[in-house]
């Protein structure tokens, strides 16, 4: 081992970590609290759970012979791949991490957290926690009670196709995309919101972007987040007319590699902004 590279680990031991953790812990659960108990969070549990109604009113009203779990299977499999990463967490995400830093701005408190004895890198860090939790536990909860909406009015054959079938990795794979899209949009939305007074306009952008992606040239599909979760999709469905644009058939890659390379960008964007939280000055006078 090289001199340097001592030096750097015994840096690395001199390290307050237990300090930051409890420190990041603390600030985490009052941002939680904060996302998912306020009332102005209304909307995003209208952007989670809107399915979750309209698929309770299909399970309740229609029938369901056996031979239609496969059709439900893809209607499942459609709603997570147009509405949830496409709409539903991208403007949920956007409601929550945009507020994090510019909505304390906003109010004119973010002020006292600076002035706290904490370093901004573990304060940006906890925030992104916090509202990674809170989007986790609205659009984790939505796809639960979706999925179990949707095969339990199967009766035994929706329990044998769950349990005994391919149900339960479909239902991994949709709970692991929906971490990663909240991941990666919260990483980019709050790196945004530092960046911009209002970051709705770059955030229309980003959605612009996410539209037209797939027919992009393969280097830049790879600064994308919805591109690297449609590898990770259990089921393909393809679209019809103008949503076909948004399912161009591009070359299959593994589901490790791609949540490894969306792991990566998510990396990147939060060094990025925790550099930015280092450098980042506030004047009310402006905002």
């Amino acid at each position: 081992m090289t001199e340097q590279a001592t030096t750097f680990l015994h840096i690395l031991r001199q390290q307050p970590w237990s300090l930051w953790w409890l420190q990041g812990k603390r600030l985490a659960r009052i941002e939680v609290r904060r996302n998912l108990l306020s009332r102005r969070a209304w909307w995003i549990y209208f952007l989670a759970f809107v399915p979750t109604v309209i698929i309770l009113i299909h399970t309740l009203t229609s029938s369901h012979p056996q031979f239609g779990i496969t059709e439900d299977s893809t209607i499942l499999a459609g709603i997570v791949q147009f509405y949830y990463i496409r709409l539903g967490i991208f403007f949920g995400c956007l409601g929550i991490f945009s507020r994090l830093i510019r909505g304390e701005m906003i109010e004119r408190s973010l002020h006292f957290y600076l002035l706290s004895p904490v370093r901004r890198e573990v304060l940006l860090l906890a925030k992104f926690a916090a509202g990674s939790i809170s989007a986790l536990a609205l659009f984790g909860s939505a796809i639960v009670a979706n999925f179990a909406f949707i095969y339990v009015a199967f009766g035994p054959g929706g329990y044998d196709y769950v349990f005994n079938g391919p149900g339960m990795g479909q239902l991994e794979a949709y709970l692991a995309i929906v971490v990663l899209a909240c991941l990666g949009y919260g990483s980019v939305f709050l790196l945004l919101s530092m960046m911009f007074r209002n970051p709705t306009p770059a955030a229309l952008l980003v959605f612009g972007w996410e539209a037209i992606n797939p027919v992009m040239p393969s280097l830049l599909q790879k600064i994308s987040v919805a591109s690297y979760l449609r590898h990770l999709m259990p089921v393909t469905v393809r679209g019809a007319d103008i949503f076909a644009l948004l399912t161009v058939p591009t070359e299959p890659v593994p589901g490790w590699v791609a949540a490894l390379g969306l792991i990566g960008l998510i990396a990147v964007v939060l060094t990025y902004s925790c550099y930015r939280m280092r450098t980042l000055e506030i004047r009310y006078t402006t905002e």
